[in-house]
């Protein structure tokens, strides 16, 4: 049966991981099961096969981060087994049954976010600030007001588009709001998280089930939400002692029918004494069983609560250290990387580019200088997070440098780094990214010369090994002198951008789109960002302008026969994904394989997993605004470029948009604007962005 027939049948059986549905439950309580099962035998052949099937084991697995300790070797009190992947003994029972069997049992779960707190921490130490996480304040206004605004991204389990919903209904001001929205935030429990919400912004709507419940439920406006304000309900309502209160939620968090008949016998029996009546007893006993099938551990979710708000209180009060960090524990993944920059961008924070001398194997803090002079902490780009470097071989380097200081040029960059950290790829991403510039400030010269620096870092290398004075009996400065890099001009801006994007998967010096930035209103573009915005306050529009850069393709084919694609783009804001259809596909494909900005016309549809994009509509950008007769300015050094400007507004023909040139006279910026008006195809802009001499291109 094909994959996807299989899949839309599967997801008719409610997923309830707190009580699964069985088949039989899903096939008695939804129509549509029914229906397919009676219309077609293969349906219900899958059916009958699975019924049979289900409860069986589908195969061996090792609990992740479960471990057991027995007072006697393993072997003489479970059967063990042992995956030929791994040298590490499990046992066959799995983990109900190796406590029954009198193991204990315990979950190690290991975090990367505490690695990100340690070193975000070791970051703000280097500025002679101690912070004891352990000690952190736990009213924080700045923390709350930043979880109250949704401002989560990296925080620990607050960052999802949906919790961040969350946040901003609830507002949180207490820790104890944390630690509820924590163990709420599940498949099951989330349909209380609105009464938490509407109860805790007016009290008038808190109620309890009993009012000698108060106590035990006040802390969650009436809502019962842990298993522990189960055992205290037990203990207050029906004498039960912390052990048997114990049993009686585990009774009723596995819902075994004897099991739950005998609790709730107890229950009734204890009730009745405290004068409740038998029937109001019993009410009391399923609602609170009710709560306890979803009740979360308040112990667990206390210590997820407390990271959640370590990472939060960092983020809120020390930005550029925590998102410092956050990278440097991501920095093989781009599209982390991409959203962190977003948000140093957003809170202007500065990401200063990668560069040998400056900085480490991973991200850093760096004390730069702000647009008005002063101080301020900025974020510097990884070494390692260049694409093919290798974080060893960047490490290498960094310790090359501590150990003998400055690279002060080319020859003394080839003749220290040994042959693993400049092989031909190494060296060729470190010069697309950038880290070079400061010693060589031309890298498409470094790109087309490759061959010549790396034999010639073949040649000082030798010399050294050989330990031979040279023949004119000076050092190696002869050979020095022997590299003549054919001189070419520099990328332009696009061209270097692009390059730059290729190495470290992330524009980062600038965007594609910066130069656009006074034409995208006239288009009536929509950011990525301003897009989300409009989505979560539901005034979205069905059809929306947006403009990007392509950065990802995938295509598939339909069960019809069909092409289909999901486009990922890239603006100044973000990165969001735009679904294309065989029809616009086909008339988009050229396009987008072009490397040119786009601007994309797509149909909105918000689903329960959010906003989707559909392309209704694509062409250049270029093209969308020459059709609109915006004019350029061209920002140039000297005189070089204006005899190919001339033939290439020339053989573009006359049209209505103005060109104007940008240039320094004597310290003093001079704008001069060309006499006529100028066609400015789509093909002649994307050309000036090329074009050598021109420093800048910008949209009037």
């Amino acid at each position: 049966m094909p994959y996807g027939q299989v899949d839309r049948i599967a997801k008719l059986i409610p997923n309830n991981p707190a009580k699964p549905t069985t088949i039989a439950q899903a096939v008695a309580s939804e129509e549509e099961l029914r229906k397919q099962r009676r219309d077609d035998e293969q349906v219900a052949d899958l059916i009958d096969v699975s019924m049979k099937l289900e409860g069986l084991y589908r195969h061996a697995s090792t609990h992740a981060a479960g471990l057991v300790i027995g007072d006697r070797p393993l072997a003489e009190l479970v059967p063990l087994y042992r995956d030929p992947r791994s040298d590490m003994p499990v046992t066959q029972f799995n983990m109900k049954w190796v406590e029954k069997a009198g193991l204990v049992k315990f979950d190690f779960l290991g975090l990367k976010t505490l690695t990100v707190l340690q070193r975000a921490v070791e970051f703000i130490g280097n500025r002679g600030i101690e912070l004891d996480l352990g000690a952190l304040p736990l009213d924080d206004k700045l923390t709350f007001d930043m979880l109250s605004n949704g401002d989560t991204v990296g925080v620990f389990q607050l960052e999802s588009s949906g919790m961040r919903d969350v946040l901003r209904g609830l507002k949180p001001d207490r820790f104890e709001d944390i630690i509820a929205v924590v163990a709420l935030y599940r498949p099951g429990p989330m349909e209380n998280i609105k009464d938490y919400v509407a109860r805790k912004h007016d009290p008038s709507q808190i109620t309890y089930m009993h009012p000698d419940l108060e106590p035990v439920l006040a802390e969650t406006y009436g809502i019962m939400i842990y298993q522990e304000q189960v055992q205290q309900a037990a203990r207050v309502l029906a004498d039960y002692t912390l052990g048997a209160a114990d049993i009686l939620r585990r009774a009723m968090g596995k819902k075994i029918k004897e099991e739950m008949d005998e609790q709730r016998q107890i229950f009734i029996t204890g009730a009745t004494k405290h004068g409740l009546s038998e029937q109001l007893a019993s009410d009391v006993f399923e609602q609170i069983a009710a709560f306890a099938g979803y009740g979360f551990n308040k112990s667990h979710a206390a210590a997820y609560a407390l990271v959640s708000y370590q990472t939060a209180y960092l983020k809120a009060n020390y930005p550029v250290e925590f998102l410092a960090a956050s990278m440097a524990l991501d920095a093989g993944h781009t599209e982390k990387l991409a959203v962190f920059r977003q948000e140093c961008q957003q809170k202007n924070i500065g990401v200063l580019p990668p560069d040998i001398n400056k900085s480490s194997s991973g991200f850093a803090v760096e004390e730069a200088v702000s647009v008005d002079g002063a101080p301020e902490l900025a974020v510097r780009y990884a070494l390692s997070a260049i694409k093919n470097v290798g974080a060893e071989a960047m490490s290498r380097l960094t310790e090359i440098r501590k150990t003998d200081g400055a690279f002060t040029s080319l020859k003394d960059l080839l003749q220290r780094l040994p042959r693993e950290v400049v092989n031909r790829r190494q060296m060729e991403n470190l010069v697309r990214a950038g880290a070079l510039d400061k010693i060589h400030g031309n890298r498409r010269e470094l790109i087309e010369n490759m061959d010549l620096i790396l034999s010639h870092a073949d040649a000082m290398r030798r010399e050294a090994e050989s330990n031979q004075v040279s023949l004119f009996g000076g050092d190696s400065d002869v050979i020095d002198d022997s590299i003549r890099l054919r001189e070419t001009t520099d990328w332009a801006g696009m061209d270097r951008l692009k390059e730059e994007f290729d190495a470290l998967g992330l524009y980062l010096s600038a965007h594609p789109l910066d130069s656009y930035a006074s034409q995208l209103g006239r288009l009536r573009v929509t950011s990525h960002a301003a897009l989300n915005d409009l989505v979560k306050a539901g005034r979205a529009p069905q059809r929306v302008n947006l403009a990007g850069s392509v950065t990802a393709k995938q295509v598939r084919v339909s069960q019809r026969g069909n092409r289909f694609a999901f486009i990922q783009f890239t603006d100044q804001t973000g990165v969001f994904e735009v679904t294309f259809f065989s029809d616009v596909l086909a008339e988009a494909n050229d396009l987008l394989d072009s490397e040119k900005p786009l601007l994309i016309s797509a149909n909105l549809k918000v689903e329960d997993n959010g906003p989707r994009l559909l392309a209704a509509r694509v062409q250049l950008l270029d093209d969308a605004i020459a059709a609109w007769h915006g004019g350029v300015a061209l920002w140039v050094q000297d005189e070089k470029p204006l005899k190919s400007l001339k033939e290439a507004l020339k053989s573009d023909g006359p049209g209505k948009a103005e060109v104007k040139i940008q240039l320094i006279v004597k310290g003093q910026e001079v704008c001069i604007g060309l006499p006529g008006r100028f066609k400015l195809s789509g093909d002649l802009r994307q050309e000036l962005r090329r074009m050598p001499g021109i420093l800048n291109v910008r949209e009037l």
